[in-house]
């Protein structure tokens, strides 16, 4: 679908005499500003899928959806855990959604609370296949794809339409709640 669109864009483009857009570069680490931007048409150590990927990978197996749709956190100084959500989110079914883990540079915290996740959403195994989404042009879940690539996980998935994608293929999504952070 995202070709598809893309390719009737840059035919718009061409048609009303407009240079069309280069390619997004893939950056040596990890974006760290602009998080709502086109992303490049890969990430590093993972496979890119598309609305029926997904939906393939998900009737195959029983993969772990992570969104990582930003939240705010309760007060910086006396953390209790609990995230400030500014309006409802809503996920694809089963999802955990995991906020924040996409920034750029991740402090101390953020990191533990991802490792943390990541490890018990597979049980430790790195063969299990984990997705990352977020919304269509969204950073979040290209950085946190990379990072869990480069923590060793060897089956991530990124699906670069998230949330916009699955709704527009007009399949269901749900409320989500964010995990806590909660961190040993």
């Amino acid at each position: 679908m995202r070709c598809r669109l893309a390719a009737a864009l840059l035919l718009a483009a061409v048609a009303r005499g407009v240079a069309p857009v280069a390619a997004v570069e893939i950056p040596d680490g990890y974006r760290l500003d602009h998080y709502r931007a086109p992303t490049p048409d890969r990430v590093p150590g993972a496979v890119t899928l598309d609305t029926a990927g997904i939906a393939a990978l998900l009737e195959r197996e029983r993969p772990v959806l992570i969104d990582t749709t930003p939240a705010l956190r309760t007060g910086e100084t006396d953390f209790s855990g609990e995230w400030l959500v500014a309006q409802e989110r809503r996920d694809l079914p089963g999802s955990l959604w995991l906020p924040n883990i996409g920034y750029g540079s991740l402090d101390a915290t953020m990191e533990r609370y991802f490792r943390q996740n990541l490890e018990q959403a597979t049980g430790g195994d790195r063969e299990r296949a984990v997705v990352f989404y977020c919304y269509l042009d969204c950073w979040m879940s290209w950085n946190a794809a990379k990072r869990a690539a480069a923590w060793g996980w060897r089956r991530v998935y990124w699906y670069p339409e998230g949330t916009d994608g699955w709704a527009a293929a007009g399949r269901p999504l749900t409320r989500a709640e964010p995990v806590p952070l909660i961190v040993e």
